[in-house]
């Protein structure tokens, strides 16, 4: 008798599309249909966990076998096939699976991960398993731990007992074990984001001093004179609201108040607030303020900008020098037009100047209608603010340092003439013309 097919078998393989490429651009739209398919397999596992489990490890296998049929840049594809073996554990738990047979079978998977869809499963797989299927996930990863500490690789020195040593550490930090986090650190050599991780075990056990000393032990491993990592300004940031819960607020403050100091931010100004009291912000407000006048340019915009301190940045971009200006990113600049085009468009003019000749002395031609974008903006704040004078004397200089700018300079004259400056149309932009023109009866 032939074995009735699994219903489910088709949609998988009409979801993946075989033998069909996946490009970029169509990638979000290809992995999201996937998602749909998948929440249908996790709705069996309650009713029908062996279902689920044989279409879960037919969907990962089809994933593996699709890997080189899509452009994964993003990494979108590769993440959700990863995320399938969550559901697959779930499954087997469900199912009442022997736990060992999984974790070997987990292990066996990311032993032979080609395409990268396991990087993540040690450290997500921990989050679903059950009691009994973290003991034998925790045994089985120790067994092949244990064996890699004595096998130092010529090229790859301690790579392998410490990728065996991270899936323990999630282990342990799931479990809340200190004792034997703590074992494992001495044994591998304890790190900033160990100290966070015992940190953030101590508080769940309401533990908060002992915690607090952790962060300060993770704190203090930071290099003298060396930039301060992402790592230890997390723990600088938990530092500062484990101070604050223990009723050290001003300790809290006077952090959050050097952390300012030292970079003048909109995050640190943000991080400021947090720990002043409502009645005295306004005057630690025109303190922090008065402070920052001393800092770069570049890190004060979004600053001055996120609190209205519009004043003072007029004032310091009347101040600062055009080739100064010019050296800015326009990530940093731009904002700073488009605010003060409206109440302040002499500024504004400046900084939109500068946006167009930094691409213009930097010949970058491809951003050439960006520039003309700036320019167009210029050019209606000169007017706005009466400054006719400085906008043709802006047209000379751009006339005489890159007359020789092909890309730019129709564009240029259009704009000087009063017009829109026009831009050869895309590929597609034509290509869609063209498709109208032909589909006409």
């Amino acid at each position: 008798m032939t074995k009735r097919r699994e219903p489910m078998d088709r949609v998988i393989e009409s979801a993946l599309q075989p033998g069909r490429f996946i490009g970029w651009s169509e990638g979000g739209a290809f992995v999201s249909g996937l998602g749909d398919l998948e929440r249908e397999i996790a709705a069996l596992t309650a009713s029908s966990p062996a279902r689920a489990v044989a279409l879960y490890e037919a969907f990962i296998a089809a994933c593996n076998l699709k890997a080189e049929e899509i452009d994964d840049s993003d990494g979108q594809f590769g993440r959700f096939a990863g995320s399938l073996f969550c559901g697959w554990i779930q499954a087997r738990q469900a199912a009442g699976s022997d736990p060992e047979a999984t974790a070997e079978i987990l292990l066996a998977w990311m032993k032979n991960d080609d395409y990268g869809f396991c990087n993540e499963l040690g450290s997500d797989a921990v989050k679903v398993l059950d009691s009994a299927g973290m003991a034998a996930f925790e045994r089985a990863v120790r067994v092949r731990f244990e064996a890699s500490c004595g096998k130092r690789e010529q090229k790859t020195g301690n790579y392998i007992r410490d990728q065996w040593g991270q899936i323990l550490r999630s282990i342990y930090a799931q479990q809340r074990s200190v004792e034997k986090y703590l074992d494992l650190t001495a044994r591998t050599g304890l790190t900033q984001p160990d100290c966070e991780t015992i940190a953030t075990m101590l508080q769940a056990k309401r533990k908060p001093n002992d915690a607090l000393s952790w962060l300060e032990r993770g704190i203090e491993m930071e290099n003298a004179g060396s930039f301060r990592t992402g790592a230890s300004y997390k723990l600088v940031g938990m530092r500062r609201a484990l101070l604050a819960k223990l009723g050290r607020g001003r300790e809290a403050l006077d952090s959050a108040w050097a952390e300012f100091q030292a970079h003048p931010s909109k995050f640190a100004y943000d991080e400021l607030l947090r720990y002043i009291p409502r009645s005295e912000r306004g005057s630690w407000h025109e303190k922090a303020m008065a402070m920052s006048e001393q800092a770069d340019l570049a890190s004060l915009i979004e600053l001055w900008i996120g609190v209205k301190e519009t004043e003072r940045l007029v004032e310091r971009l009347n101040r600062v020098s055009d080739p100064e200006l010019e050296g800015l990113s326009h990530y940093v600049t731009e904002p700073a037009a488009k605010h003060l085009a409206r109440t302040h468009p002499a500024v504004a003019a400046k900084v939109f100047r500068a946006l167009c000749l930094r691409i213009l002395y930097a010949a970058k031609s491809k951003y050439y209608h960006e520039a003309l974008a700036n320019l167009e903006e210029a050019r209606r704040c000169y007017q706005s603010a009466g400054l006719d004078e400085r906008w043709r004397e802006l047209v000379t200089e751009i006339r005489r340092e890159h007359h020789r700018k092909s890309g730019f300079m129709p564009g240029f004259e259009a704009i000087v003439a009063g017009k829109r400056a026009r831009m050869e149309s895309s590929l597609l932009d034509r290509a869609r013309k063209q498709w109208a023109r032909k589909a006409k009866p």
